[in-house]
């Protein structure tokens, strides 16, 4: 055998199953087919379930004020009250995205609103109550913290801790240190948002 035939077998017998692998990576079966999987059904992603129930705008909305994404909050917020109308419970939670963003007037407004159409509601309260600290308005924050706080018969501790630094703070005292950062929003349910201002 010559050399030139030598050197052409080689070149067969390493270049076939390489080849082989290529032509096996592009069939329908990929490099699972090899191994004996089974082919998968489709390569798309799998449709949406038209029947499934949807999760509720709201939950989405404050699921996403606890991830700090504030903007789309108020986007899911937006969708919900076309469901629900804007009850009090969608006023406050747009107050509480808006807060997140550093729009202290708007969150005024609507969480004032919301206190209109839920009175006795202490979330709605409380998170009026942080919107008037970090705006400046002490003395009035501190009596909405009270009310807030007589409405919930002092069971949430988020509420009585911003109640606490709201009288710290008017009262100028030296021995409590008073962070502004440190008021909590309460949504109604289960759970309290920490938002912090912006940079």
């Amino acid at each position: 055998m010559t050399g030139k035939n030598r050197r052409s077998l080689l070149r067969v017998v390493f270049i076939g199953p390489l080849l082989g692998l290529a032509l096996a990576a592009c069939s329908t079966g990929g490099f699972s087919a090899l191994r004996g999987d089974r082919p998968p059904e489709s390569v798309y992603a799998p449709g949406v379930n038209q029947r499934a129930e949807a999760v509720d705008g709201i939950e989405v909305g404050h699921r996403l004020i606890a991830a700090g994404q504030y903007e789309l909050a108020i986007k899911s917020f937006n969708r919900a009250a076309l469901d629900h109308g804007l009850t009090g419970e969608i006023l406050s939670a747009l107050g509480s995205a808006n807060l997140g963003l550093g729009r202290l007037g708007q969150a005024e407004t609507l969480l004032r609103r919301a206190v209109e159409k839920d009175a006795a509601e202490p979330e709605v309260w409380n998170n009026l109550g942080v919107v008037l600290m970090e705006s400046g308005q002490t003395a009035e924050a501190e009596q909405i913290f009270r009310k807030a706080y007589a409405l919930d018969n002092g069971e949430s501790d988020a509420i009585r801790d911003n109640l606490r630094l709201a009288l710290a703070k008017t009262e100028k005292s030296v021995i409590t240190e008073v962070n502004e950062d440190n008021y909590k929003l309460v949504r109604r349910g289960s759970g309290d948002y920490l938002i912090r201002p912006t940079p």
